[in-house]
């Protein structure tokens, strides 16, 4: 302790370069950090998407791409599948449960779902949570919708607000369905999931603001108001993709094998857990990418405070002189050194640890709006503690270069000095 108090002493008479170094050794372990509660809660977040799904039902393409385009609305797709198909699809034996999802139009930038009654009923989130009405109900009219935490909370939407639906991903003026507005009639609770940035209506309600439509655009002269939409058959033609819930988990591969093989049209059944496994394997390039640049800068900070020591060791041999004349050991002195880079490592982390929090505190709301991503500010976890570990010991490694100088120093060589 004696050898760390006169290490801190020091280290306060070199105050500026002190505080430089620590400041550098801060923001890289922040960096280091914030790269890994990104990716950490970037894959808690994707995992607690869905729960409770045995299978999810799209046109035949790539298990991420269905995954993506149906769960996460990221994406769009490449195909649809026919209404019949998904009511034979509904009424295999082994099958409890489906949810259609319909996806393609947009509300201000967020996507609108269009699902059936059966959504609310089935539709599961981190540890098998079912949705809840922060406020009002299901939809129950055709020209009802149930907006997502986020969306009410953005737009500032309440009950009975009014609002327009655009026909694909871009809200502008010719792709509205003006002649059609809906009513908000409920407002989901938060999931932290994107179900909080979309808009639900019925599959009828779809299929309503797309009479007169093609190409996607409204045909001149075919102009169906809302009331007469209302008494048109509104039996859906085609939707994106369906979650399907199984009576046993044991009939998973026999029923993905059956509509992988279904002789109609080309179909995709995937797991949503094969789907992830298969989602982070694709990114994680990336994620070790980031990881090895952030823990890179750390190395750079680290070798900032190599430099400093061994720059400040050259000014301080008449110090380290007369601390051997009177009476300090050499293994004192490279103690002395060792101590140093030690302080610096910690106050560095420690202060990294402050800055990333005050960070996360600062930034979150911005973080969860724009990417639904919400980011825990508590305490490290384990791969955040083994990283703190590996940078603690690797600024003792860096400390033994300017400590194993000065232990070479000898007493001749300090007092030899001219002032």
């Amino acid at each position: 302790m004696a050898i760390l108090r006169l290490a801190l002493h020091s280290l306060l008479n070199r105050r500026f370069t002190a505080l430089l170094t620590l400041l550098s050794i801060a923001l890289s372990v922040a960096l280091l950090l914030g790269v890994e509660r990104i990716r950490s809660e970037a894959r808690a977040s994707f995992a607690s998407t869905l729960s409770g799904t045995d299978l999810i039902v799209g046109a035949r393409t790539g298990p991420v791409p269905l995954m993506l385009y149906s769960v996460f609305r990221i994406g769009n797709a490449t195909n649809n599948i026919s209404w019949q198909s998904y009511e034979e699809i509904a009424a295999m034996p082994r099958v409890a449960w489906t949810v259609p999802l319909s996806l393609g139009d947009s509300h201000r930038g967020f996507p609108v779902l269009g699902t059936s009654r059966a959504y609310f009923d089935h539709y599961r989130y981190g540890r098998d949570k079912p949705l809840q009405l922060a406020k009002g109900e299901r939809f129950t009219d055709l020209y009802d919708a149930v907006l997502g935490a986020e969306v009410a909370a953005k737009l500032g939407y309440r009950l009975g607000d009014a609002i327009i639906l655009a026909h694909g991903a871009s809200d502008v003026s010719f792709a509205r369905h003006d002649n059609k507005p809906f009513r908000v009639v409920g407002i989901l609770e938060r999931t932290g999931t994107p179900v909080d940035r979309s808009v639900h209506v019925s599959l009828e309600a779809i299929e309503a603001i797309h009479l007169g439509w093609e190409g996607g655009a409204p045909l001149r002269g075919l102009d169906i108001d809302a009331e007469r939409a209302r008494h048109m058959d509104l039996t859906p033609k085609a939707i994106t993709a369906a979650l399907v819930g199984l009576d046993s988990r044991i009939a998973t591969f026999a029923v993905q094998r059956a509509i992988n093989e279904y002789p109609q049209e080309p179909l995709l059944a995937v797991m949503p857990g094969v789907a992830l496994s298969e989602l982070w394997s694709v990114i994680g390039l990336a994620e070790n990418a980031l990881l090895v640049i952030s823990a890179c800068v750390v190395l750079v900070g680290l070798i900032g405070m190599l430099t400093a020591l061994l720059i400040g060791l050259e000014g301080r041999r008449r110090e380290l002189a007369i601390l051997r004349s009177l009476g300090a050991r050499p293994a004192q002195l490279f103690g002395l050194i060792i101590g140093e880079a030690l302080l610096l490592t910690l106050l560095g982390m420690l202060l990294g640890l402050m800055l990333l929090s005050a960070l996360l505190t600062l930034g979150q709301p911005l973080i969860e709006a724009q990417l639904g991503l919400h980011l825990g500010l508590g305490t490290p976890g384990p791969r955040e503690w083994l990283l703190l570990s590996a940078v603690l010991a690797t600024g003792l490694l860096v400390g033994l270069i300017p400590g194993w100088r000065a232990y070479r120093l000898s007493l001749s060589n300090g007092l030899s000095l001219r002032l």
